[in-house]
């Protein structure tokens, strides 16, 4: 565990759990879930980073200049490989000062056909949290590559978001995007909503503007910024949890079977960057 503080701040660092963070807290309050101790899945931890794709890619295949990739299953009971590799590897600590950390993570050729270097970056800022994700072709061959991030937040019954956003992927029983919806449906970020619901939501969200403010009740506690290529903001409301998931990432989910997916190609030795802030 590495842990790194700025005035009232801390944040807890797991580099050997997916480089998650256990746990961001501002003057004795969590800012995001915390981890308890102990745990070892990622998914059960305040947040961790995406790369080289995010959310699911259907059955695990697709088609790169006229050769298929096909990934294994990563998540128990689906087919559909989620959130690339960085999740699930141990990160090395490149770097570390009392404020901010550098991460690693390598990635050799296997059943995703291409070599890359991942980097990610934590920094302790007066205004709250700023992270950075990159990754680097390290092939000679073109390679897709998205990014992005899955914090996620307290929730009460109190809990509302803001974040404007001009349509919505709605998703099949496998959550997989079927269709794309114009405008709100069923909840209205722009304006703000409650983040209660009587089903689980679990969608992508289209023109996202790269802010997000959380509210518990009339009082802003949080706001969220993200770089400007991070056009779709994933929203995870499960139902019956104590907290709620919002996602910045710059390409929809199942991009490959999907136009304009926001998916990127890098050339051999190309980077690609996104970044977020927490703001307190």
């Amino acid at each position: 565990m590495l842990r790194l503080s700025s005035s009232d701040t801390s944040l807890d660092i797991n580099p050997d759990v997916g480089g998650s963070i256990s746990r961001l807290i501002h003057k004795g309050t969590d800012v995001l879930r915390p981890t308890l101790d102990g745990e070892q899945r990622v998914l059960l931890t305040a947040c961790f980073p995406l790369v080289p794709f995010c959310n699911r890619i259907r059955n695990g295949e697709f088609m790169v200049e006229g050769h298929k990739v096909k990934l294994p299953s990563n998540h128990e009971g689906s087919p559909h490989t989620l959130h690339g590799h960085g999740w699930q590897n141990r990160w090395k600590v490149v770097e570390a000062t009392a404020s901010r950390a550098v991460l690693s993570y390598h990635h050799a050729p296997d059943s995703w056909p291409w070599e890359y270097e991942a980097t990610l970056i934590y920094e302790l800022r007066p205004a709250g949290l700023r992270a950075f994700l990159s990754v680097k072709n390290l092939s000679r061959s073109t390679m897709p590559a998205g990014l992005g991030f899955h914090p996620y937040f307290n929730r009460t019954t109190n809990s509302r978001f803001k974040a404007a956003v001009d349509g919505v992927w709605i998703s099949d029983d496998e959550i997989l995007p079927r269709n794309w919806h114009g405008g709100p449906l069923k909840k209205d970020w722009t304006h703000t909503d409650t983040v209660a619901h009587d089903i689980t939501i679990d969608n992508a969200y289209t023109g996202f503007n790269g802010r997000a403010e959380i509210y518990d009740g009339d009082h802003l506690t949080h706001t969220l910024r993200a770089s400007p290529d991070c056009h779709w903001l994933h929203v995870f409301v499960p139902l019956g949890e104590d907290y709620f998931c919002i996602e910045p990432v710059n390409h929809m989910p199942d991009p490959f079977n999907q136009p304009n997916s926001g998916l990127k190609c890098l050339k051999a030795g190309e980077t690609s960057i996104v970044w977020m802030d927490i703001a307190f």
